[in-house]
């Protein structure tokens, strides 16, 4: 649009109000909004308007006002588009009606709660006008801005992560947020209360979330969440779950003996934070003491107030004991495994040791990760398609005799093979031995993945012959996917060469 059509047409602007005190408002909404021939605001269909109701002592008799009524608040409609088809020609109708007034050179301002651009009516004005007139967007105090300010605690701190959901989520997509987050808002309750009381609880944060009604208005009201009557609950509403760091601020600190402590088991998942499920994310920030092996906990961001226990691979019984030793004082542990803690890992040393007195009190939980198995599986396309067997080449814990019976009998079975621990600096033969056993019952071009730091800096996923399978590029952080006899290794019409294991089995003859 050129300098000379934008010079015949009004502008159009977006005007924030903060979350309710009309004190609140910024300079430049109060500036807008007195040379605004035109005045825009969204109400439901009782024609009161909150944003109106904020600016009033702002508007004049000469203003234009219109006013855009929603054509209905919940979503039963006999629109043949359904609700959203309903609030699209609503939409289209309201922007339509701005336009007339823009073409005609008048200055529109559009009222909105808050900040225009989140979560307001104002923003399907804004996609609808904003490319075909001169705009402006005034920023305004948002609702969880004020939230916050009411309950006089911080929202996040340092390197926290600040996490704003509307209620309308599903329940588990709640949860899922809420429990690997550190600090959180929810928005859009009213009717969702109940389903986002659920999530809160479902993933360890209610007893932190505070309820803020209203903030800076005249009937607000907050309070602790879990007391919150859900017919009382308005929608303009919200949870807060303030800075982990900031929410215990002034309260006194429950002695140790007044605490049950607990061991939560957490899988990192093969590499960096991308492989970390919602829920091990969120028992790693929660845990006042994290244990582990030293290369595992440098994954796991430092926290202040979290105290950090390293120590070396091969003492997994001490790490064990050492962290129920610490939930029996009432520390909150977080045990850290790469991949999953169940496979090859730190479960099964802590869910041992807490079988036995002293530790037989101490709760104990596993929360699942990705296996590294599972992770060089997708980069190399679907080799573990069908049945496969796990097994580690590692004699540190089971002799060698043993390993190698089960090798032939997975390998006779026709099984496709993820051997984990393949070898090390003090171990670089059995890769080779492997190898002779499994030719015994596979050819030699069978499919063999060679996944080497999967996820991480240094990845590198490779596809070799079984026969041409080389025990010198293999070490501790490689794991080995050896095909069946019908996995295949296809070169793609991109030059991709991918590997899968068909779902189907022959029949026997």
């Amino acid at each position: 649009m050129s300098d000379q059509q934008i010079g015949r047409t009004g502008r159009l602007y977006g005007v924030g109000l903060g979350p309710g005190d009309p004190s609140l408002m910024t300079v430049r909404a109060v500036e807008v909004i007195a040379e605004a021939d035109v005045i825009a605001y969204h109400c439901a269909r009782h024609g009161r308007s909150i944003a109106r109701s904020i600016a009033e002592r702002q508007l004049r008799a000469d203003h234009i006002e219109e006013r855009l009524m929603y054509p209905l608040t919940t979503e039963t409609t006999d629109h043949p588009g359904g609700y959203q088809g309903a609030m699209d020609e609503f939409y289209a109708e309201a922007a339509a009606r701005l336009a007339a007034h823009l073409d005609a050179g008048r200055t529109v301002a559009v009222l909105a709660e808050g900040d225009p651009l989140f979560y307001g009516s104002y923003m399907h004005m804004h996609k609808r006008l904003a490319h075909r007139y001169p705009t402006e967007v005034v920023p305004g105090v948002t609702s969880v801005s004020a939230a916050a300010a009411r309950l006089g605690t911080p929202l996040a701190e340092g390197e926290e992560v600040l996490t704003v959901l509307p209620g309308t989520l599903p329940e588990e997509e709640l949860t899922a947020r809420l429990a690997s987050t550190d600090a959180a808002a929810v928005m859009k309750l009213g009717r969702t209360f109940p389903t986002v009381r659920r999530a809160l609880e479902r993933s360890g944060r209610l007893a932190q979330a505070h309820y803020v009604e209203r903030a800076t208005m005249s009937a607000e009201r907050t309070a602790p969440f879990a007391e919150v009557d859900p017919e009382s609950v308005p929608y303009f509403s919200m949870a807060v779950l303030p800075s982990r760091r900031g929410s215990t601020a002034g309260e006194p600190e429950p002695s140790s003996e007044a605490r049950r402590g607990e061991v939560v088991v957490v899988g990192l998942g093969p590499a960096g934070p991308m492989w970390l499920t919602p829920q091990a994310r969120g028992e790693l920030a929660a845990a006042e003491d994290l244990v582990g092996y030293a290369t595992y906990l440098d994954r796991v961001p430092v926290r202040p107030g979290q105290r950090r226990h390293a120590s070396d691979n091969k003492v997994e019984a001490e790490r064990a004991e050492f962290a129920l030793d610490l939930a029996r004082r009432g520390r909150r542990v977080a045990v850290v495994s790469s991949g999953d803690p169940g496979v090859f890992a730190m479960a099964t040393a802590v869910l041992e040791a807490a079988s036995e007195a002293p530790y037989d009190q101490v709760p104990v939980r596993v929360l699942p990760g990705l296996t590294a198995a599972q992770a060089a599986a997708a980069r190399a396309g679907a080799p573990l398609g069908h049945d496969y067997a796990v097994v580690s080449l590692s004699d540190r814990l089971k002799p060698w005799e043993v390993i190698a019976e089960r090798l032939r009998a997975a390998a006779a079975a026709d099984l496709v093979l993820a051997l984990y621990n393949p070898g090390s600096r003090s171990r670089l033969w059995q890769v080779g031995k492997a190898r002779e056993l499994l030719l015994e019952h596979r050819a030699p071009d069978t499919p063999v993945v060679l996944g080497r730091d999967v996820g991480g800096p240094q990845e590198r996923v490779r596809i070799v012959r079984l026969g041409d399978l080389d025990p010198d590029q293999v070490d501790m952080r490689t794991i080995l996917l050896v095909g069946s006899s019908q996995t295949r290794a296809v070169r793609r019409g991109d030059g991709e060469v991918v590997v899968w294991t068909p779902r189907r089995y022959p029949a026997n003859d």
